[in-house]
C-alpha cells in the first residue's frame, strides 16, 4: 500500500505569506451564519472498521455513494447508539464523561483568504490526559480530491487500525491516506499568552507552505473561539466544495482521544454541506 502522510500545519516560524495574513481585515462574524454540527467520541472505530460490514451496516450505503452525515446526522444532532461507542468492544480504555457535544462552525471567504470560526465548550471527564501543556487542541482538516472517498467519510480515511494509540499499534504511525493528501490546521492552547481577563490568544502564524495558516484562540469563561485564517489557493478555491472535518481535543487528550466530526463539505462559493459567506 502506498502510504502518504496527513499534511500537518505545524506551529512555525512566519511564513512568507505571514504579512499578507496579517494585514487581512477579519469578517464581521455577527452577519456570518452558524452551522452547528456535532462532535463525538468515535473508539476504536478506524476505516477497517467503517468498511467491515460485519461490524458496521453502513458498509453497503457508502460503497453505493452515499455520505456518512446523510445517515447519522438528523435535525443538527446525531443518530448513533453512544452506549456502544462507549462499550469496551469500542472503547477499551474507557469513555470520557462527554461523548458528543457541538461546534458552531462560522466560514467566510474574501479574493484573498478563507476564514473558519469554531466556538465550543471542551468538557472535562477525559479518560488519557498525556497532552500535560495544551487542555485544549482544535483542528480542521480538508481532503484534496485524490482522497477515496473522502467525500463521504471526511477524516476516516486517514485513520486506520495500525495507528498511534490504536490498541497493539505501532506509536510511531500517524494518521495516513492511500490516496491523495489531508490539510490539516491546529491551533493549541498552551501556546496562547494568558491576558488579565484570563483569555488566552494565539497569533503565531502556521507553517503550512502556500497555504500560509494562521491561528487565532480565545478563551471567555468555559467557551473557545478559535479562528483559522488560510490563502484561498490550492485545495481551497472559489466555486469549489472541499471535504471538511473538525476535531478537538480536550481535557490534555492525545491521539484518538479526541471528539471529531463526520465529514462535511465546505462550499466556498458553492454548494456545501457548510457555505462559506462571501465579505
Amino acid at each position: 500500500m502506498k502510504r502518504t502522510s496527513v499534511s500537518l500545519a505545524l506551529f512555525g516560524a512566519l511564513l512568507a505569506f505571514g504579512p499578507q495574513l496579517a494585514q487581512a481585515a477579519a469578517p464581521d462574524w455577527s452577519k456570518v451564519p452558524k452551522r452547528d454540527i456535532q462532535v463525538f467520541h468515535a473508539g476504536v472505530t478506524p476505516i477497517e472498521w467503517i468498511m467491515k460490514k460485519s461490524d458496521h451496516s453502513g458498509r453497503t450505503g457508502l460503497n453505493k455513494g452515499e455520505s456518512c452525515v446523510g445517515c447519522h446526522e438528523e435535525k443538527g444532532g446525531l443518530n448513533f447508539d453512544m452506549k456502544r461507542l462507549a462499550g469496551k468492544d469500542l472503547e477499551p480504555k474507557g469513555a470520557p464523561k462527554t461523548m458528543n457535544f457541538p461546534v458552531a462552525v462560522q466560514t467566510a471567504y474574501d479574493k484573498d483568504n478563507l476564514y473558519v470560526r469554531l466556538t465550543f465548550k471542551a468538557p472535562g471527564g477525559g479518560v488519557d490526559p498525556a497532552d500535560k501543556e495544551n487542555e485544549v487542541k482544535a483542528t480542521v482538516l480538508f481532503a484534496n480530491d485524490k482522497v477515496s472517498q473522502g467525500a463521504q467519510v471526511g477524516c476516516w480515511a486517514s485513520c486506520h487500525a495500525d495507528a498511534r494509540t490504536m490498541p497493539g499499534a505501532d506509536d510511531k504511525k500517524t494518521k495516513y491516506t492511500k490516496d491523495g493528501a489531508y490539510e490539516l490546521m491546529q491551533w493549541k492552547s498552551a501556546k496562547g499568552a494568558k491576558a488579565a481577563d484570563g483569555s488566552v490568544t494565539d497569533k503565531r502564524n502556521m507553517e503550512g507552505g502556500s497555504a500560509g495558516v494562521k491561528a487565532e484562540g480565545s478563551k471567555s469563561g468555559d467557551t473557545y473561539t478559535v479562528t483559522f485564517t488560510r490563502k484561498l489557493n490550492g485545495t481551497l478555491a472559489e466555486g469549489k466544495a472541499t471535504p471538511i472535518g473538525v476535531a478537538i481535543h480536550s481535557d490534555h487528550a492525545i491521539g484518538r482521544f479526541h471528539h471529531v466530526s463526520m465529514g462535511y463539505t465546505l462550499g466556498v462559493g458553492a454548494d456545501g454541506d457548510i457555505k462559506a459567506a462571501k465579505q
